[in-house]
Order: structure tokens, then C-alpha cells, then sequence
């Protein structure tokens, strides 16, 4: 069977991803991906074929324990998925298969080899699959995110210089402020609102805390005051981190100060391997 997921995916994943970035946020489109059109529009016609199991490549695993489902990192920590994922309910982790989770890439593709199949030494992609090889901005520009001449601002509203767009930056960048100041500047906030870039010191640029939005949790929501790892990006360190869950909102309290704490991107919450759930973090 071959399903046209062309609309879908406009809908759920391009549109949302552009609208993100007009805001001042840096989304995330892989997490929406799995969440609205792989894991949930796929899965709906597994069901109706009545497939009992789908099985995707993700880097991840599934395991069962005390008749709930738990998501877990990959065996292969540099290639694991688990971060995308966190969105999966417990009917989904029911139907999903991940037969790579428990392999490393360099046995997949040892395994493609053996089977002759074309695809087994074929070089990664990074991109954004939907954006590839142009330039972020220009994707943005060429889908009608405004190129607004703006203001770039220390942490007191005074101004160091002028921008294209709040598109063009993200919370926690270095790159592509400007040069000739006395010390190293990075993106603290962005304000679209008034097309500002909000700039500071590394000190200053950090966070503590942050609240992040319409949590989902893969068994259980734990209980106020549990601790955890909190990963703010996909292949970003986990931080030790207190958690506080509130109906459609978790405040998180960071144990050590974090750069890059992008409103937008998904913080998703570990102990050890297993994937407790995640969320968006919110604007400050």
C-alpha cells in the first residue's frame, strides 16, 4: 500500500514549523512528525489494515515492565531517536516496533551489506528533510516569514545594532551578531513582537528555570519535586533538573545554568535511559 501523506504533512509539520520561526521560536518539526503524521495519521491506517505492529528505524527501544510501556534510549547512544519520540502514548508504544534500537549503526549497516541492499553505505543527512540543502533562511523568506529590519539590544534595551530578522537567530547563538564588542555576546531572548534580539553574556544568556508547555508523559506524570535529566536539544547534554508538573505545564529547575534554552524546542526528561515524557519550552 502506498498513502499520500503530502497534506498531512504540510499541515501538521511545514506550516507549524514556519509559523515557530515568525514568532521567535526554534521548533522542532522531527517531534511533530512522529507526534501528527508517522505515530498517529500512519498508525490510524496500520489499524485499519489491520496490521497488528508498525516497525519504523527509529535509534530506540520499547520494554514492557509492570504491564506499562517505557521508551528507552538506543543502544547506541550517538545515534539514539528516544528524544524525538517522547510524544508516543501507551496505546502507540503498543503497536511500535524499533528491531535497531538494540543494534549499533555500524551493525545495520554490516547487516545491509550482507543482504546487498543499495542504500547500506549511504552517507547521513542532518538537514531539515523538508528544507535540505537551502539555506534556513531563505526557506523561511521564500514561505512568507517577513525579512523585518530590526534592533539588536543588550539586556538594558540599549541598542548595539540592527538585524534582518529575529528568523535568523536562535536563543543561546554566538554567530552572527556582530563583532567589536568588549566581550562575547549571545542571544539571551527574541522579542518578534517588536523584531528585537535580546543580547548578553554567556552569565547572562543562561537560565536556571524555565516553564515548557502541554507535557506529555510516556506511563505516569511524576510527582512534584522528582528529579531527573532534562535534555534541552537533540544530541544536547542531560542536565540534572527538578521537575514540577501543573495540569498543561511543567516548571523546570535547572540544578546547574544552561545556554540555549530555545523556546520552541522540546525538553524532553530522562532517568537514566528511560524517557519519563517532554514538553515546549516557553518563552521567559
Amino acid at each position: 500500500y502506498v498513502y499520500d501523506a503530502e497534506e498531512r504533512f504540510r499541515a501538521q509539520v511545514i506550516e507549524p514549523f514556519i509559523d515557530s520561526y515568525a514568532r521567535g521560536e526554534t521548533p522542532n518539526p522531527c517531534v511533530r512528525c512522529n507526534d501528527h503524521v508517522k505515530f498517529d495519521w500512519l498508525l490510524d491506517r496500520a489499524r485499519r489494515l489491520g496490521a497488528g505492529e508498525l516497525v519504523t528505524g527509529h535509534y530506540a527501544r520499547v520494554e514492557r515492565r509492570d504491564g506499562r510501556f517505557r521508551l528507552l534510549r538506543a543502544a547506541d547512544a550517538s545515534k539514539d531517536q528516544s528524544y524525538f519520540l517522547h510524544g508516543l502514548t501507551q496505546e502507540e508504544l503498543s503497536m511500535v516496533r524499533f528491531p535497531l534500537g538494540a543494534l549499533t549503526k555500524a551493525q545495520v549497516r554490516a547487516i545491509a551489506r550482507q543482504r546487498g541492499l543499495p542504500n547500506a553505505d549511504k552517507a547521513e543527512s542532518m538537514e531539515v528533510c523538508f528544507v535540505g540543502t537551502t539555506p534556513l533562511r531563505e526557506f523561511l523568506e521564500r514561505h512568507g516569514v517577513e525579512r523585518a529590519r530590526g534592533e539588536i539590544v543588550d539586556m538594558e534595551g540599549n541598542v548595539l545594532g540592527a538585524h534582518d530578522g529575529v528568523h535568523r537567530f536562535t536563543v543561546g547563538q554566538r554567530r552572527g551578531i556582530g563583532s567589536g564588542f568588549k566581550l562575547p555576546l549571545y542571544v539571551a531572548a527574541l522579542d518578534a513582537g517588536r523584531q528585537r534580539v535580546v543580547v548578553g553574556s554567556r552569565e547572562e544568556a543562561q537560565r536556571r528555570d524555565f516553564r515548557a508547555l502541554e507535557p506529555s508523559w510516556v506511563h505516569a506524570r511524576p510527582v512534584p519535586g522528582t528529579c531527573c535529566e532534562v535534555q534541552i536539544r537533540h544530541r544536547g547534554k542531560p542536565l540534572p533538573a527538578v521537575l514540577d508538573p501543573s495540569g498543561a505545564q511543567v516548571e523546570v529547575k535547572l540544578l546547574e545554568p544552561a545556554l540555549g534554552v530555545a523556546p520552541g524546542q522540546s525538553a524532553v526528561f530522562y532517568q537514566g535511559d528511560e524517557v519519563l515524557g517532554g514538553a515546549t519550552i516557553a518563552g521567559s
